[in-house]
């Protein structure tokens, strides 16, 4: 059954709600398996198993662009193992790609488990975490995951805040939060705070655009009106629809959810017919240098979310590094300019570390949940809270706005400042919103 439903998924033939139900159906066909129960020690020799999975390819691969770097800078930290209970284990480390898609976050979820048997599964990507949940919570694998809101990972599994889930845990950023951090952002700029929305067709899209919990809640309290242009298809090339909508309605703000390669199209786009909005603040899609330098000069003025940056005042409680001591060591390894990935995929890890090493018994699944149940813990991106939290197995992280401006550096020619610290007064502020330069 395992087999034949996997093998229906791999080939394209299920829609995305097909896909997490059948993530259930092979949750509960492994469960029929024989299987040692969750309480019961496996028999293995003295090494640790992570199962890391992230986006190394398809249109989320920039999330994945730092990641390799990671992993081996904790490998390099981890070469002579870990203490748990007064017992030595060596770290092993198992990569997965996931290519950027619910089906093969699946498959290699079902991999990792039924080959690999981690100790406990890592999943540097929201959408990843969200396919696979089910099967984690079935077999008894703790699991915990990042880099999406909350509630694209949460509420797409039917989340109850009060009950949570078996053996699932999540750790981000809200949209409701990111909502009310844009809308402090843009009230620091003179504009007729008309926003035109758009959101890509995907966890974090509908997230975000949720009327509920999303950025409609926010902008909208702030006392902006909102032209919502509603999802597009992720493989979306033409933008145009949208861009007229905006024009018609007079928009100065441009706000939403997409991905390099979207964005990238819609700004040309928007260029050609004369679109020019004060403000294009776009989550995703901006995070990235590559995103802005893909832009040319056009790129200056560019706004987004703050997940990290080198000015962030952390410290790592695997390594002791700074947050500017990660972005360094990444940039004189590879030459390139820091991502804000390359915080949370060394936060992920200091956080599975930390569980295990709290568990007492790394072999012991059940005690690794309850570990990170328990968690508290201060990581380079912030303090991650599983124990004090209001929504059961979500740790709450928080974010900042920021801006793409010009450094005057040939080789790294925009920084992303933070602009906004309204919800997370830690980090400070580095310079103030300007106008889209055109």
């Amino acid at each position: 059954m395992t087999d034949k439903i996997l093998s229906s998924i791999i080939d394209g033939q299920m829609s995305r709600r097909s896909v997490l139900k059948s993530a259930g159906k092979v949750a509960a066909a492994s469960a029929a398996m024989s299987l040692p129960s969750f309480n019961i020690v496996r028999a293995q020799e003295a090494t640790i198993k992570i199962g890391f999975i992230v986006p190394l390819s398809g249109i989320r691969a920039s999330f994945g662009e730092s990641t390799q770097f990671t992993i081996d800078s904790v490998r390099e930290h981890l070469k002579d193992g870990i203490e748990v209970g007064g017992k030595k284990y060596a770290v092993e480390i198992i990569v997965k790609d996931n290519q950027s898609t619910p089906t093969r976050s699946l498959q290699v979820g079902n991999e990792l488990i039924l080959n690999d048997q981690p100790d406990i599964i890592l999943v540097s990507d929201a959408e990843g975490g969200t396919a696979i949940g089910n099967l984690s919570d079935a077999r008894g694998i703790p699991q915990i995951s990042t880099a999406g809101p909350w509630q694209g990972w949460a509420f797409q599994r039917g989340y109850d805040p009060a009950k949570g889930f078996p053996f699932t845990y999540h750790f981000f950023w809200g949209a409701d939060e990111l909502g009310a951090v844009y809308a402090n952002m843009w009230n620091g700029m003179e504009t007729n705070k008309k926003v035109g929305t758009l959101y890509a067709d995907n966890d974090g899209g509908r997230a975000m655009s949720d009327p509920e919990r999303g950025f409609p809640v926010a902008f909208n309290a702030a006392g902006f009106e909102v032209i919502d242009t509603g999802l597009f298809r992720m493989d979306t090339d033409d933008f145009s629809t949208q861009i007229a909508k905006f024009k018609e309605a007079g928009v100065e703000i441009v706000a939403g959810h997409a991905f390099e390669n979207h964005l990238a199209t819609f700004w040309n786009q928007a260029a050609q017919v004369g679109f020019q909005p004060k403000i294009c603040t776009i989550a995703a899609g901006l995070l990235f240098p590559s995103s802005v330098n893909n832009l040319g000069v056009r790129g200056d003025g560019m706004s987004t979310e703050v997940w990290w940056t080198p000015a962030f005042p952390f410290k790592s409680s695997l390594t002791g590094q700074s947050a500017k001591d990660v972005a360094d060591a990444y940039t004189a390894a590879t030459g390139k300019q820091w991502t804000q990935p390359l915080g949370y995929d060394h936060a992920l890890l200091e956080v599975g570390i930390a569980a295990l090493k709290a568990s007492g018994d790394p072999k012991n699944r059940v005690a690794i949940r309850d570990a990170i149940a328990g968690l508290t813990l201060d990581t380079v991106v912030g303090k991650v809270d599983f124990k004090n939290t209001p929504l059961k197995n979500v740790g709450l992280t928080h974010i900042t706005g920021g801006q793409w401006q010009k450094t005057g550096d040939a080789k790294f020619p925009f920084d992303l400042k933070v602009v906004d610290n309204s919800t997370n007064p830690d980090v400070p502020v580095s310079s103030q919103l300007l106008p889209i330069a055109y």
